[in-house]
């Protein structure tokens, strides 16, 4: 999915209109930084908690692939997670109490997986459209209107918002 060639490039993608391709270049570019920041960590430091109100690295990493998830079946599928989806899910989209309590002994591998599968079928539903879909617009946060671009900026704006506190946990982690 990543093609290390053209990781610092926002470019065309073959199979994929301009703008898909460049949205999807600027998520390439936030996974390569978030994969090089979580290289060859342990079980045990991607369970690491800084206090008792932290995020672990495992949980933030499960934490994209469960925003991503859920804003497929939003923008793609026109719904909100099912009850059966929140519980595969729930966890990793709070984070806090719950994430900490059910996110935890899983090696790199396991969340890596995660975010492929999801990154995977990210890929398809994009060649499904064109760019036009990305100016679909409906009610989000606050009452206020806002496109299909605007929400997939937001999932990989997380995942880089993330990714520091990533970087931070990591250092302490090691120390």
């Amino acid at each position: 999915m990543i093609d290390m060639d053209k990781i610092y490039l926002i470019t065309d993608i073959p199979g994929y209109p301009p703008q898909i391709s460049r949205l999807l270049s600027m998520m390439n570019y936030a996974r390569h930084t978030t994969l090089a920041a979580v290289k060859d960590l342990s079980v045990e430091q991607l369970d690491y908690l800084l206090d008792s109100e932290s995020n672990s690295i495992g949980a933030l990493l499960l934490h994209y692939a469960a925003v991503e998830y859920a804003y497929q079946v939003a923008t793609f599928e026109g719904r909100d997670l099912s009850e059966e989806e929140l519980a595969i899910w729930g966890p990793a989209l709070n984070l806090g109490d719950e994430g900490r309590a059910m996110i935890k002994g899983h090696d790199l591998s396991y969340y890596l997986d995660r975010l492929n599968e999801v990154r995977g079928k990210t890929y398809e539903w994009f060649a499904t459209v064109d760019d036009d879909w990305l100016y679909t617009e409906e009610e989000f946060w606050h009452n206020k209107q806002a496109n299909y671009y605007f929400m997939w900026f937001h999932v990989f704006e997380d995942e880089i918002n993330h990714r520091g506190q990533i970087r931070l946990i990591r250092k302490r982690a090691l120390a």
